[in-house]
């Protein structure tokens, strides 16, 4: 019997040579070696994983933070604008993810 991990990797695998375009209907999450926290001694949210840490900008955390694996990207986005009284947020956040996803920072549900 396959382990859980095992399964949920399977079920939200990254394609990177197929990648494309994103969809409002993906459903980004954070892959499971990387990990979403406010550091207070950095004052800035940072994305840690084994090798090291990254240092978010705002925009990228608020982001990042809604990449659970079930909210679509046109719920993610949508989200956004209301958050912050602003619209044509899409394109921005279609980059982002895919440069997310370029690093490996997240991947998509099949």
């Amino acid at each position: 019997m396959r382990s859980r991990s095992r399964i949920l990797t399977t079920q939200f695998r990254l394609r990177r040579n197929e990648l494309g375009d994103i969809t409002a209907g993906a459903q980004p999450r954070l892959r499971p070696m990387y990990r979403l926290q406010w550091e207070e001694a950095q004052q800035a949210w940072v994305l840690l994983y084994p090798e090291g840490m990254v240092r978010l900008n705002t925009p990228a955390a608020e982001i990042l933070k809604r990449c659970n694996g079930t909210t679509k990207v046109g719920m993610l986005v949508a989200d956004l604008e209301q958050t912050f009284s602003a619209t044509g947020l899409q394109s921005d956040v279609d980059e982002f993810l895919s440069e997310a996803a370029r690093r490996g920072w997240i991947e998509f549900a099949d």
